[in-house]
């Protein structure tokens, strides 16, 4: 009893300065009033993109209309923090509303993010996400999108870590994340270091049998033909053991999954946008008469940033410039889906990126891939500097936040779990805390 008080007491030394966050932007209407609206809730993340590509942080060179209107018609956060500079932890600190080392879901060496959907390992089951709590309240509740929270545990079918164990009514997208392996031709992404190791030791191992088979067979070495079909058979078990994983690498990672079911193996890039926007908006349709909580996580911008033949070529900053560009055209379609049934001013939108931008991504005849962070130096994966965790935030629910509001003080992603766990009337875990 003692222990369970003292968490308790600790968790709520913890809630109160999130759920300020909550009270300040929903002034001067009140959290009160706020709550018992039960708006409907739609989270937008991109992925990877930097604070400086959009026009309403900035930048003058790219286009972002449908973004740049969004913060005009609600709150635009200038100190806003990802709890990570990389995916996986950021996007488990988001969906809980807890730093990411208390889930598991950091890790100090070099693979601070899940690199195989095949993998055991990701978001624990005993998590409570925003989801799981708005389910509870009666919400609809659907990701679209990226994961990249890991999938099986034990087993290839078990899905312990599935978005619909976490709350997650109906999920359509990516279980893993982008990656160049996902793009024909494009050079190797994932463990790209420890592949081209392999296949160097590969290479020599096999210049070594045919060397040993070559001299055999002419009589200059002495070496029973026993030995060099055995040392031929070991090299094809070596070559078949890596090359089963990092041969398939799309075929494994690169996958759409409609809730348990695979729909599409590999994934085609040029038509994937297409139909998460039409599963999106098909959602809206289906629970524009309830309560619903919609988190699209976009595939946007990360590499490698394929665009469709409408936006391809068209911005001044090569592919990554088409890149933002598409997926503002992307939101604006969801704004619009949301307009065009009346429910804009029943629904709270946040538009966020789960990080900064990619600084090192670059290519030799593409130029640079990665985003723009603004005045903050570094980028994704260099937790030491700004640049990697400074973030877009924007709110809009008009009538309710008031319209082209310029918030400076400190918020977080986590933050957004008490915001949105509080406006579908439930309560934030009393048995934890987020510090």
């Amino acid at each position: 009893m003692m222990q369970r008080g003292r968490a308790t007491a600790a968790a709520r030394a913890c809630w109160p300065a999130a759920l300020l966050t909550a009270c300040l932007l929903l002034r001067p209407c009140g959290c009160k009033t706020a709550n018992a609206l039960k708006p409907n809730i739609l989270l937008i993340m991109a992925d990877d993109l930097g604070i400086g590509d959009l026009g309403c942080y900035g930048n003058r060179t790219l286009r972002t209309p449908h973004i740049d209107r969004l913060a005009e018609e609600g709150v635009r956060l200038t100190q806003h923090l990802a709890a990570a500079p990389l995916c996986t932890p950021s996007r488990a600190a988001f969906l809980t509303g807890r730093h990411a080392f208390r889930s598991g879901m950091d890790a100090s060496d070099g693979y601070r993010a899940l690199q195989w959907n095949g993998g055991s390992g990701g978001l624990p089951q005993n998590e409570t996400t925003f989801a799981r709590i708005l389910q509870q309240e009666g919400y609809a509740t659907g990701l679209i999108g990226k994961w990249h929270q890991g999938v099986n545990c034990a087993t290839r079918g078990d899905h312990c870590h599935h978005p619909l164990r976490h709350g997650f009514d109906d999920f359509y997208g990516m279980p893993f994340t982008l990656v160049n392996d996902c793009q024909p031709g494009r050079p190797p992404e994932v463990d790209a270091a420890l592949r081209a190791r392999l296949g160097q030791y590969t290479q020599w191992a096999a210049w070594g049998v045919l060397t040993a088979a070559a001299g055999r067979a002419c009589g200059l070495l002495s070496v029973p033909r026993r030995a060099v079909l055995g040392a031929a058979g070991l090299l094809l078990l070596f070559f078949a053991s890596w090359f089963a994983s990092f041969g398939f690498v799309r075929r494994w990672n690169c996958v759409l999954m409609r809730n348990h079911e695979v729909t599409e193996q590999p994934m085609r890039l040029e038509t994937a946008t297409g139909l998460l926007l039409e599963e999106a908006v098909s959602y809206v349709e289906r629970n524009k008469h309830r309560p619903f909580l919609l988190f699209v996580s976009l595939l946007h911008v990360h590499i490698p940033l394929v665009s469709t033949g409408a936006f391809a070529g068209r911005s001044r900053h090569g592919p990554y410039g088409d890149n933002v560009e598409e997926m503002d055209w992307l939101v604006g379609k969801l704004l619009h889906a949301l307009e065009e049934r009346g429910l804009k001013n029943k629904t709270f939108t946040y538009f966020t990126s789960d990080h900064g931008g990619h600084l090192e991504a670059r290519d030799e005849a593409l130029g640079q891939l990665g985003g723009w962070n603004g005045i903050y130096r570094g980028g994704k994966g260099m937790a030491g500097w700004e640049g990697g965790i400074r973030v877009p935030g924007i709110f809009r629910w008009p009538g309710v936040l008031p319209a082209g509001r310029v918030v400076s003080e400190p918020t977080s992603l986590m933050d957004v779990f008490p915001t949105v766990v509080q406006l579908g009337g439930g309560e934030v875990p009393r048995d934890r805390c987020v510090r």
